[in-house]
């Protein structure tokens, strides 16, 4: 019996042998990173005498808004400075010089009291005029003095009533300053002209313009835009593709921004050396109205075009964004008399098959957003996974050797114990 307990203490010891060393070890954060400052967003609220209209869900597009603002408030991250600007709210005569001075900040843009804001927005009335530009240069103001991501959402029912200050001509000069400030628009039931003008003031910026009919478009629309700044993405880089690889632009990794006509078919090139993978997407937003049934389709060929590989994605209801990607590993060339492996260049097209109702218009064409990304091939990822990221797998590893060590020990005791009492 001695020596089972021994036995029994070295399997016991094996055990702790194998698993004493993977106890994980304390990992401290690097504090000495400077503090990122947090995004600020104002969201601009056209409350002009035009929002007593009654074609939302059954109500006036007023109510609809508040409504939203307080989904909106209630889904505000933590760490993001908002604020609330309204134009035409207060003025309620016909002086037209007076009417488009009509701007203010109802809630200032800083950390949010949620009771506070909804207070302020439920006391709205529809008033006055609609002087798009001045609040947008009144926001701009309101967003001064920070170095992090900075977005003006911009909720508005008609086109500004307050020219000649052309509020597309005013989101030109807040691009022109250079300052990173983004500009979304949002049209509640737009027609042709409103629509073209908030299309015009998103582009100058690089925002977005969203049509919206229903209450829930509206809430779902302005908690992406308020996350999007909590949460900034890169900002694309302009390019034009062309009607045929010869002429295409050449991509490295990015992301970029282009416009494509209904129907249309663009391209691009991209550089693959051996060993690499490209891995590309795209993504095209239906900025208007479109009928039923539409595709978008991601094709990677050669030069010669002979197709490698395509992605492509349809729908047949209403939709925002469409997209879809594909992944194109280049196979690895060994040989050492090769010190520079020539680049495969893949062409890209970018199809769609959008089509609109005969009341819309087709120009300008609709905003696509391409990513580029050329990493190291699978087997390069795959080691960097395993021996990198993949400190489980290791700890898999010795939990089943321990496991089937001791499973064998215990094995041979039992074994052994058996036949000594026998023997006994």
């Amino acid at each position: 019996m001695i020596i089972s307990k021994r036995l029994a203490a070295g399997v016991c010891g094996l055990l702790v042998t194998f698993t004493g060393g993977l106890a994980p070890t304390a990992a401290w954060a690097d504090d000495s990173e400077p503090a990122k400052q947090p995004p600020k967003v104002e969201l601009v609220l056209d409350v002009s005498g035009s929002m007593r209209a009654r074609d939302i869900d059954g109500q006036t597009r007023m109510s609809a808004a508040k409504q939203a603002f307080n989904d909106v408030l209630d889904a505000v991250p933590d760490d993001v400075l908002l604020g609330i600007r309204t134009l035409g709210a207060d003025y309620p005569g016909k002086d037209r010089e007076t009417g488009c001075k009509d701007t203010r900040q109802l809630y200032p843009v800083g950390k949010l009291d949620r009771t506070e804001a909804k207070t302020a927005v439920a006391t709205l009335v529809p008033t006055g005029f609609t002087p798009i530009g001045p609040a947008l240069l009144g926001a701009a103001d309101d967003l001064e003095g920070s170095a992090a991501s900075r977005r003006i959402v911009l909720i508005t029912d008609g086109e500004d009533t307050c020219a000649p200050l052309d509020p597309c001509e005013v989101a030109r000069e807040i691009a022109a300053k250079g300052i990173g400030l983004t500009i979304d628009t949002l049209g509640l039931v737009p027609n042709a002209k409103m629509q073209q003008q908030l299309m015009c003031i998103a582009e100058a910026t690089g925002g977005t313009y969203t049509s919206i009919r229903h209450k829930d478009e509206l809430s779902d629309r302005v908690n992406q835009l308020v996350d999007r700044a909590a949460d900034p993405v890169v900002t694309p880089v302009a390019v034009k593709g062309a009607d045929r690889c010869a002429d295409a632009p050449r991509l490295t990794g990015g992301l970029y921004s282009d416009r494509e006509t209904f129907g249309e078919h663009r391209w691009y090139r991209v550089d693959v050396l051996p060993g690499q993978e490209l891995r590309a997407s795209v993504s095209i937003a239906a900025d208007r109205d479109v009928n039923r049934d539409y595709g978008v389709l991601l094709r990677a060929s050669t030069v010669h075009g002979r197709e490698i590989v395509r992605g492509e994605a349809a729908g047949d209801g209403r939709t925002d964004v469409v997209s879809t990607g594909l992944r194109y590993p280049r196979a690895d060339i060994d040989d050492a008399d090769t010190d520079k492996p020539a680049a495969e260049t893949v062409c890209l097209r970018v199809s769609n098959s959008f089509s609109a109702p005969a009341s819309v218009k087709t120009a300008p064409g609709l905003p696509v957003e391409l990513t580029i990304d050329v990493v190291d091939g699978p087997d390069e990822a795959t080691d960097a996974a395993f021996f990198g990221l993949g400190h489980g797998w290791w700890l898999l590893a010795v939990l089943v050797l321990a496991g089937f060590a001791a499973g064998l020990l215990w094995g041979w005791l039992s074994r052994w114990r058996v036949s000594v009492w026998r023997t006994n």
